[in-house]
């Protein structure tokens, strides 16, 4: 019971933070408008902490796109290969997926620390600056994760001459999840 919980937490992780971003971004806005407008005075810090939450579900968007395999990409080039084929390719995009990420990953790290050597707090909420720093970071680290996940799901479909597309597909088919 409890790992299926887990587990269906970790599938939306993304989308529950997106969401809750999003929702909050739309009543600090509401707020935002209703104070200008009812009460005649303007919130100062309103800009700032909507454009924090923007920041943040913009990074974790790109977690939630390789999650979704959500890309640019020609499937009428990849449709020409056999089932085996099309796993290859796809491991091989995921390969240099997760290079790149895992290049950038340091980077962020850095990026991250200085901020929080530096002390910088944000102008109008006093918010230390590495909680809006730490998007790059972590978004990036749980990019990785997700292609990882995607794979091993590709090895499996090399493997086994199978085409699932994600975990849950290929649980159903072998029956675990009904």
């Amino acid at each position: 019971m409890v790992n299926g919980q887990l587990s269906k937490l970790w599938d939306h992780f993304e989308e529950g933070i997106m969401i809750s971003l999003l929702c909050g971004m739309a009543v600090v806005m509401i707020v935002q408008v209703f104070c200008r407008y009812a009460l005649g005075m303007s919130l100062s810090w309103s800009e700032e902490i909507t454009r924090y939450m923007f920041i943040w579900s913009a990074f974790m968007s790109v977690s939630l796109c390789t999650k979704l395999t959500i890309s640019i990409r020609i499937d009428a080039i990849i449709r020409l290969f056999s089932k085996k084929g099309r796993a290859l390719v796809k491991i091989f995009n995921l390969t240099v997926e997760f290079a790149f990420f895992a290049y950038i990953i340091p980077y962020a790290w850095h990026y991250l620390m200085t901020t929080i050597e530096s002390g910088q707090v944000s102008p109008a909420c006093g918010i230390p600056m590495y909680y809006v720093q730490s998007a790059p970071f972590i978004c990036f680290t749980l990019c990785c994760i997700r292609i990882l996940e995607r794979w091993f799901l590709q090895w499996h479909n090399f493997l086994h001459n199978t085409e699932y597309r994600n975990w849950k597909e290929l649980h159903y088919s072998e029956g675990v999840g009904c």
